[in-house]
């Protein structure tokens, strides 16, 4: 066997058909790697992502799945109501110790997905006591989280960094989706720095060209005068929602034509609805199908990214690949030296206001919308970052290029 004729195990609790989230990005991979000639098998939970409830059609402990040629098994797991630290601790517990159970056959190699950060660390035991070489990917960091959202001098975040820490440091080898991730990694958690290696996430939706975007908006209910500010992807904690809301809110108040779009679903979506109530300038969209997602996206005005006040290392937010690609003019309520922030600056394909003000997103809907050279230069700059950084095919031999070399260091 050369290194590149590998046969790769991937145990990811998240995977197709989950719409957003790290799904895509697993099982893009996994097909990826299948058409470069590799043999891949996947190791996955029973769907449950963003709604946080088993989808329907999913039953059993066990189900085994060919999708798109990848052989998937699917082990039952618990789901939390409301994912909070503990909860969603005993979800990738049950994942992870029903998948050491499972078997691995013929593994040259394993490739574990952070989240599920415990479920990754009884995947790197079960790998380094059968010897085969395991990396970790990791999407989001778990204690960075913590101390951003609890404050680092909290027990649970000081818990979290050390066992995320002590996990990472055990594997052969850590893919991290950016260059302040590989920082704080090695920087704070210790893990040699020739053993992280950065490959950027990639736009994992296919963007059509030539929508008739006054069609797609009236299939929305849109109206023209509308200036639509669309915020997709997952409805949780730390993308602190309630800021649009408000922002919808002052615009009721103040007679503006912005109307603010939560397309998709999460945990905290009743809770938003709820706050929600008697707010006119503000529409709320269940998930749609691929097709119709790219048709959301071209058709609104401004694309939103928003985050947590404090928020600034702890993720990605996976919707910006997406954002990208459309050739939209994008909004992003970030703190100012946070990842987020960075990309935005890095791409030009917007402008970033601080978080947790809503008239200032108010005000910068507005602005870049009145701006209309402003927006045809950030909606232009999205599509050539995609390529040039965001590039599907160069991240998927990127990864195989790692994990061949996993192989190659073990022996």
């Amino acid at each position: 066997m050369t290194t590149r004729d590998f046969a790769a195990l991937i145990v990811s609790l998240n995977y197709a058909p989950e719409p957003t989230g790290n799904a895509p990005y697993s099982t893009k991979l996994a097909e990826g790697l299948q058409r470069r000639g590799r043999d891949v098998q996947v190791l996955t939970g029973y769907p449950h992502y963003p709604e946080w409830s088993i989808s329907d059609g999913y039953h059993g402990m066990t189900m085994d799945q060919r999708i798109n040629g990848i052989p998937v098994k699917r082990l039952r797991h618990a789901v939390p109501a409301e994912p909070r630290t503990l909860s969603r601790m005993h979800m990738e517990l049950s994942y992870g110790l029903r998948s050491i159970l499972a078997s691995w056959r013929k593994a040259d190699v394993v490739l574990t997905v952070s989240p599920a950060l415990f479920a990754s660390g009884l995947a790197v035991l079960k790998a380094r006591l059968t010897r085969i070489p395991v990396g970790v990917w990791v999407q989001d960091i778990y204690s960075r989280g913590l101390e951003e959202t609890q404050g680092s001098s909290s027990l649970a975040a000081k818990i979290m960094k050390r066992v995320e820490g002590r996990i990472l440091r055990s594997a052969s080898g850590v893919a991290v989706i950016h260059e302040r991730f590989r920082t704080y990694i090695v920087d704070e958690l210790g893990v040699p720095h020739d053993r992280v290696r950065v490959i950027r996430n990639w736009t994992h939706i296919s963007v059509p060209e030539n929508v008739d975007r006054a069609m797609a908006r009236t299939r929305f209910g849109w109206a023209p005068e509308d200036i639509v500010a669309l915020h997709a992807g997952n409805m949780g904690i730390k993308q602190n929602l309630e800021n649009v809301v408000d922002a919808a809110r002052l615009a009721d108040l103040q007679g503006s034509s912005v109307r603010f779009v939560l397309l998709g679903h999460g945990n905290q979506r009743q809770s938003l609805e709820k706050y929600a109530q008697g707010v006119k300038n503000i529409t709320f969209m269940d998930p749609l199908p691929d097709e119709l997602f790219t048709q959301a996206l071209q058709a609104a005005d401004v694309l939103i990214v928003n985050e947590m006040p404090g928020v600034k290392e702890m993720s990605v937010p996976s919707k910006l690949t997406s954002y990208f690609a459309t050739g939209r003019p994008i909004v992003a309520a970030t703190e100012p030296d946070s990842a987020t922030a960075d990309e935005i600056r890095a791409s030009g394909a917007g402008i970033q206001i601080n978080s947790g003000r809503p008239q200032s997103l108010l005000e910068a809907v507005e602005e870049l919308v009145a701006d209309t050279k402003l927006a045809a230069s950030c909606g232009a700059a999205g599509v050539p970052y995609v390529q040039s950084v965001l590039d599907e095919s160069r991240a998927v031999a990127a990864y195989q290029d790692w994990l061949a070399n996993l192989i190659t260091t073990a022996r």
